[in-house]
């Protein structure tokens, strides 16, 4: 006797939630459990992986994977499930991969390590001009 293996799909729904709708329930969800320096960072044009990038801290480990908990929770009220959740075990720095936003919440010293608001945002700002 065999017995039939469970196929478990993650996707968006049909259709996916406008960018903008997924990105206010984030700013939502980040707020609601008082994740700390929120930085939203539009990729559009510089990667084909999502259009933007949110970056949150967390105070402690737990604290991380609560808000990363909560960002889940919010998306999934919007019909959303994540296509990828990676990091909850550390619980460091956890990645919510929701489609056309990432998010990402860290540790302080883990985000300063690492720098990704820098590394994203190279070339945005004007160059110095010497007057």
């Amino acid at each position: 006797m065999s017995s039939q293996a469970h196929v478990i799909k993650t996707r968006l729904p049909e259709p996916p939630p406008p960018v903008e709708v997924l990105l206010a329930s984030v700013r939502a969800a980040v707020e609601e459990i008082k994740a700390k320096d929120v930085v939203e960072i539009d990729v559009r044009g510089k990667t084909s992986v999502a259009d933007h990038l949110v970056i949150a801290s967390g105070t402690s480990t737990r604290h991380v994977k609560s808000i990363a908990d909560e960002v889940i929770k919010f998306a999934k009220k919007l019909g959303a499930m994540p296509l990828g959740v990676e990091g909850e075990r550390e619980a460091e720095w956890v990645l919510v991969d929701l489609g056309d936003v990432i998010v990402h919440v860290m540790l302080p010293r883990v985000r300063e390590f690492y720098a990704l608001e820098r590394l994203w945002t190279v070339g945005d700002q004007p160059e110095p001009r010497d007057d």
